[in-house]
């Protein structure tokens, strides 16, 4: 477990920065009552109130402090949050949860009574929440909503899915985030868990996608070049001969991580792509804020 009292601490440095006299008073007095609680009912009320304190402004967050969150905790982002996240991330971690068959119960119940803004503070806490390795059925479960700000506080710029998660549950967060059209490139190090199975379901789903003239993300063959084999020769010179540039750019990126000697003779017959791929000008991240720029996100 990280030093979750130094990540409380952040937070609240964080919001006493940016945040009214009133707000930091309130908090303050959270930080004297909760950690001494022998009930979740001040807990609960604290979590709820919030909202009444701090408002869903975005939180402000210098290079210093993002280097200082990342060694805290590896992947800590919370300049993806708001005040009201922050606050009730901070509240999360002043509650007394030394004992986890006391304070999983109260976490579950959070969950359950939460609503839309509360349950994405909850989901985007994940990485910071005590107990990490029996909150994985939780996240899982997060994972199904239709909601997509739920969704993406699950999947996207949060470090738990990929240190946490099973292969089957990796991949259905892949896939439904390539079905709901989110970007990709937010997925913390996706990179480390791109398995063959994956691969070939994005490819079944690419061409279930093209049977009913549609279109898929280009991001998608991100997690497929590792895998290309020649049964793809086709699925890759469709890409490259109907696609759009940025299509034609994600199928090349997917080339240059493919042994595939096919993939490499396609990739050879774009140069210049092929030399922006090799200087690292045009990689997976540039290119997902550039589909990204497309579609307005």
């Amino acid at each position: 477990m990280y030093e979750l009292p130094q990540i409380a601490d952040y937070l609240f440095s964080l919001l006493v920065a940016q945040s009214g006299a009133e707000s930091i008073a309130w908090l303050e007095q959270q930080k004297e009552k909760l950690p001494g609680s022998k009930s979740p009912s001040a807990f609960y009320l604290a979590f709820s109130t919030a909202s009444r304190f701090f408002d869903k402004a975005p939180l402000s967050v210098n290079q210093q402090e993002m280097a200082r969150a990342n060694g805290l905790r590896p992947g800590f982002s919370p300049w993806h949050w708001n005040r009201l996240q922050t606050a009730r991330t901070a509240l999360l971690l002043l509650y007394p949860h030394n004992d986890p068959d006391k304070w999983l119960p109260t976490l579950a119940k959070l969950f359950e009574t939460a609503d839309l803004h509360e349950q994405e503070a909850l989901y985007a806490a994940l990485p910071v929440l005590p107990h990490p390795d029996r909150l994985k059925l939780r996240a899982t479960e997060g994972l199904r909503t239709n909601i997509t700000s739920v969704f993406d506080a699950v999947a996207l710029y949060n470090p738990y899915p990929c240190e946490y998660l099973d292969e089957p549950a990796w991949n259905q967060l892949v896939l439904k985030a390539v079905f709901l059209e989110r970007p990709l490139f937010r997925i913390y190090q996706s990179h480390k868990r791109i398995n063959i199975n994956l691969a070939q379901t994005l490819v079944d789903y690419a061409h279930e996608r093209w049977a009913a003239g549609r279109t898929v993300t280009p991001e998608l063959w991100r997690f497929v070049g590792p895998f290309l084999r020649e049964e793809h020769s086709s699925d890759m010179q469709r890409v490259l001969s109907e696609g759009t540039l940025l299509d034609r750019k994600a199928m090349l990126l997917a080339c240059s991580t493919s042994s595939l000697p096919t993939a490499r003779q396609l990739l050879a017959g774009y140069p210049e792509i092929e030399a922006e791929i090799e200087s690292g000008e045009l990689n997976w991240d540039g290119l997902g804020r550039q589909i990204q720029g497309a579609r307005n996100y």
